[in-house]
């Protein structure tokens, strides 16, 4: 199993929200790059970066941040989304090295370009689903749509989606334990899932790991401490 340290970008700056509530962000760090460098120096070969201005506002002024990142740690494999709604936005960060590009709430909107893309550029395009009691929520989470996220990532497998990568934003942000129970109905789809959100304790992710998830992203339980990057890593990766 992977592990993807976060680094969610706002105005440049690394940030965290409380159940994506942009009225409840702390600011970790005014240099993403030396976070970066951190978790590559404890071991780590992924990224999972996230432009929350741009899933908000859909712009990209995040843009020259993760070039820099990426630049500095050209071996890293990174996914990056926020705000990626047309075939010109995929092509920018591809183009600048990112190794996939996560699709969001154009998913919900536009599900044609979804499978086009996927079959235009293959496991360079993952979703994101991002679900809130059962349902999805797009436009950086501010809407709640009456979709359920089970039955909307089986209709991303049938679309030829190959990875989903699913948050519980309940959980997010709130270092209270992530919801196992839904990781363990996605696993029924037989596609590659990523967890996120509230992923804090260590045999979280050993159960994850057991029930075969593909990969683990780990956000505020590394700023604050509760998880150790590397200690982290060696139990994604035991056998």
């Amino acid at each position: 199993m992977k592990i993807y340290p976060a680094i969610d970008l706002r105005g440049g700056k690394l940030v965290r929200l409380m159940k994506g509530d942009y009225d409840r962000m702390t600011v970790y760090s005014d240099n993403p790059i030396s976070a970066a460098e951190s978790f590559y120096c404890s071991g780590s070969t992924n990224l999972h970066i996230v432009d929350l201005d741009g899933a908000k506002d859909n712009e990209t002024p995040n843009i020259g941040a993760i070039t820099e990142i990426l630049s500095a740690f050209p071996s890293v494999f990174a996914e990056v989304g926020g705000g990626i709604r047309d075939e010109e936005r995929i092509n920018s960060y591809l183009d600048i090295g990112v190794s996939r590009v996560i699709l969001g709430s154009v998913a919900i909107e536009n599900p044609d370009f979804v499978e086009k893309m996927c079959q235009r550029y293959g496991d360079k395009i993952a979703v994101g689903v991002d679900a809130l009691d059962g349902f999805v929520a797009i436009h950086g989470w501010k809407t709640v749509t009456n979709v359920p996220s089970l039955d909307f990532c089986r209709q991303m497998k049938n679309r030829g989606v190959g990875t989903i990568i699913y948050t519980d934003i309940s959980k997010d942000g709130m270092l209270s334990g992530t919801n196992l129970e839904i990781y363990a109905s996605l696993r029924a789809l037989n596609i590659n899932i990523i967890a996120s959100g509230g992923v804090t304790y260590e045999h979280e992710i050993e159960k994850l790991r057991d029930m075969g998830v593909y990969g683990v992203i780990l956000g505020k339980a590394l700023y604050t401490g509760r998880l150790d990057l590397k200690r982290a890593i060696a139990i994604a990766e035991k056998q």
